[in-house]
């Protein structure tokens, strides 16, 4: 009975051990549809899956979403696997989309790396602050306790903190930005408050004000995602 004991506590504890092995090994520490679908990708230490991981999000995250555009985070990313390089530049050229590039003076590394070949293959343009080596086509600068806030959450105010509207907070590798109320959660409330039952039509519906971004990098990213859209969308 004892034996049985110790070798079910050995099987949980290597079960938890090679879990957080796997956790440690992940290269995007957060990925989510920001509103308009476009895909943020932010990288943590880059390894040797980050190809496969981005693929991985990029079909979990559009599902039936039509995509716009992607964001890629490299502020205070690092590594060294310069192998994952092409990989992941092939990825993301494959998805034939408009493609941001965020980095900071703490991007460092194969994150570097990964940010110039991405420009040199142009596929994408570097927003943020100069990195060793590296500068960026756009700039655009943020204190860095500000922008260590909004690397948790862009729709926070660095004066007041995290924004209660925000979804962001806690540590899902994979979350939407926004939560859009279904039609039939929208039908079911008419009915709960009466309106069906007179056949009066139910009053319109206040639509809820979208969240702004207050990371002005990740900002001024979407916009540029959002413009060639519309150049895109025009030209047919």
């Amino acid at each position: 009975m004892i034996r049985r004991f110790f070798v079910c506590l050995t099987l949980l504890l290597l079960a938890q051990a090679m879990s957080s092995a796997s956790a440690a090994s992940m290269s995007l520490a957060r990925s989510a549809l920001l509103e308009d679908n476009i895909v943020y990708l932010r990288v943590g230490h880059i390894s040797s899956g980050l190809a496969d991981e981005i693929s991985s999000a990029g079909d979990t995250l559009t599902g039936t979403n039509k995509i716009i555009g992607t964001v890629l985070d490299l502020r205070d990313a690092s590594g060294d696997d310069v192998t994952v390089l092409k990989s992941t530049s092939d990825i993301l050229a494959s998805r034939k989309l408009p493609l941001t590039i965020l980095v900071n003076n703490d991007t460092q590394g194969t994150a570097t790396a990964l940010a110039s070949k991405l420009r040199q293959s142009r596929l994408g343009l570097i927003f943020g602050t100069a990195t060793l080596g590296l500068k960026p086509d756009i700039t655009v600068t943020s204190d860095a306790s500000s922008e260590k806030t909004f690397l948790i959450d862009p729709y926070a105010s660095p004066r007041t903190g995290t924004n209660d509207t925000s979804l962001l907070a806690g540590t899902n590798d994979i979350m939407p930005f926004i939560d859009h109320t279904s039609e039939a959660q929208l039908v079911d409330e008419r009915r709960k408050d009466g309106a069906d039952d007179d056949n009066t039509p139910p009053a319109p519906r206040a639509e809820p004000p979208h969240p702004v971004i207050h990371d002005p990098v990740l900002a001024r990213a979407v916009d540029l995602i959002k413009g060639l859209a519309v150049i895109r969308a025009a030209r047919g």
